[in-house]
């Protein structure tokens, strides 16, 4: 008599449970600040209406694949205290297809933190669901008063901000190389409970002061059962509009928009937001009688635009830094227009096409053969030179989207929606090795990413026209 066995449950993958996460993180935020909801209403016609009015940009994000990511795009920023902390988020965003890209150093603008980015690297996963959270870790060595350092330290070691259970399935997909439908389902809602807002501090009105006054973004990250989202941001196609816009549905951006002007050719990152929320929370201690309010979480938009090459992001850096060195825009705004103004007069320097920026190597594309460029190989008509094919319709490119940030811009984030112009001068700089160490893993270079995947692209098309054996592989 033969005998049944049930068969194996399919693991189901890390795309779909970053999916999965990402929704449910939405829906959760979406809650706890209600203007996150009216931001996303806006940003949904701004993108809209780009769309229906730039044929150019529809077709350009259709051929790249990424028209359909646009909608779901989002990336989150927690703030985290201890190694630990850092060495199990890095575990949880696995689960979910997510590694640890580049390292950011935020204590040179004043803000005592460093961080990285942990996202999907495949090109397929990122037209999937491009989920990105900008994940920071609090430098306790830069708090300079030795008794308040160690109070921090002891009050950041009694917390776990992991459920038991999420750390089991983390546990289970390390051991089992996955997780099943029921399991990633439950994965998602525990992982969840360590990005919820507590309006319940766990310290005292009096220690709360002490950390502020040192900094508030080390009152933030110390004062709480976890490190909640502070931030939730949608992908816009035009951030300027949305800026204007935003009085309209009751909602103040902060003065000027961080990163390049606007441009034919988007760049990098551009960012805005608007001010943090002023919330009630209870202080521990006395049944939780003392009330008091906290300033952390955002609203922010971002419009992204084509990563850069290493000779690229030298002369980005360079231009903006002798904008910001020389205009400073104040907390009021006041100087915004004459930030604006120079900022893009600056940057005239850096070209504005897509095929000055390919040919001068300031910027990453991905490669493919063109209908025409296969009819054509059909007939052995092709030149042997990539630029030839270009000139020719035989091979096409398009810009590859940047989909990591920039420090400048983070820390302008950051300090504008602290609800003050606070720096701080901070005598230790870079620490890469000591974030590695805590976060258990090397953080990838995001250059060597973009440069794997326009060499790739490139050697694709190459192959498709039947020219696999070119022997200059190489563009302008």
């Amino acid at each position: 008599m033969s005998r049944s066995f049930p068969m194996p449950q399919a693991f189901v993958s890390p795309d779909r449970i970053r999916s999965l996460f990402t929704e449910a993180m939405s829906q959760m935020y979406r809650t706890e600040v209600p203007q996150y909801g009216t931001l996303i209403e806006l940003v949904a016609d701004v993108n809209a209406g780009c769309l229906q009015n730039d044929t150019d940009l529809r077709d350009r994000l259709a051929r790249a694949g990424e028209l359909e990511r646009i909608d779901v795009e989002r990336h989150g920023a927690i703030r985290l205290g201890t190694a630990d902390e850092l060495f199990t988020i890095r575990r949880l965003f696995a689960v979910m297809g997510m590694q640890p890209v580049g390292y950011y150093d935020l204590s040179v603008a004043g803000v005592p933190v460093h961080s990285t980015s942990f996202r999907p690297i495949d090109e397929a996963a990122l037209n999937v669901n491009p989920f990105r959270v900008f994940t920071s870790l609090l430098r306790l060595e830069l708090i300079e008063d030795e008794g308040l350092r160690g109070e921090a330290e002891a009050i950041l070691a009694k917390r776990r901000i992991y459920t038991p259970r999420a750390v089991a399935l983390i546990e289970r997909h390390e051991q089992k190389g996955g997780l099943t439908e029921a399991e990633a389902t439950e994965f998602v809602a525990e992982a969840l409970e360590t990005f919820r807002w507590h309006g319940e501090a766990t310290v005292s009105a009096d220690t709360y002061k002490r950390l502020h006054d040192a900094h508030r973004l080390i009152a933030d990250v110390v004062s709480f059962k976890g490190p909640h989202i502070n931030h939730l941001t949608p992908r816009t196609l035009d951030i300027d509009a949305v800026q204007a816009r935003m009085p309209e549905r009751g909602i103040t951006p902060k003065a000027v928009i961080e990163g390049p002007p606007r441009r034919h050719c988007d760049i990098l990152l551009r960012q805005t937001s608007f001010k943090a929320l002023e919330e009630m929370i209870a202080f521990s201690g006395d049944d939780g009688a003392i009330q008091g309010t906290h300033t952390a979480r955002f609203g922010e938009i971002e419009q992204r635009g084509v990563a850069l090459t290493a000779k690229g992001r030298a002369l980005y850096d360079q231009l903006l830094a002798s904008v910001r060195g020389e205009v400073q825009v104040g907390a009021g705004g006041a100087k915004a227009g004459a930030y604006d103004d120079e900022l893009a007069a600056r940057f005239k320097a850096l070209p504005d096409s897509w095929d000055e920026l390919r040919r001068e190597d300031l910027a990453f594309f991905r490669y493919s053969a063109t209908p025409a460029g296969i009819a054509a190989a059909a007939g052995s008509m092709l030149p042997g030179d990539p630029e030839a094919l270009i000139a020719k319709g035989y091979l096409a490119f398009t810009p590859i989207v940047y989909e990591d940030f920039l420090p400048v811009s983070a820390a302008g984030i950051f300090q504008s929606n602290l609800g003050t112009d606070q720096q701080q001068n901070y005598a230790t700089r870079s620490n890469r090795d000591a974030f590695e160490a805590a976060l258990g893993a090397t953080v990838q270079d995001e250059l060597a990413l973009y440069a794997e995947r326009q060499a790739a692209s490139l050697d694709s098309a190459l192959a498709a026209l039947g020219l696999a054996d070119l022997p200059l592989k190489t563009v302008a």
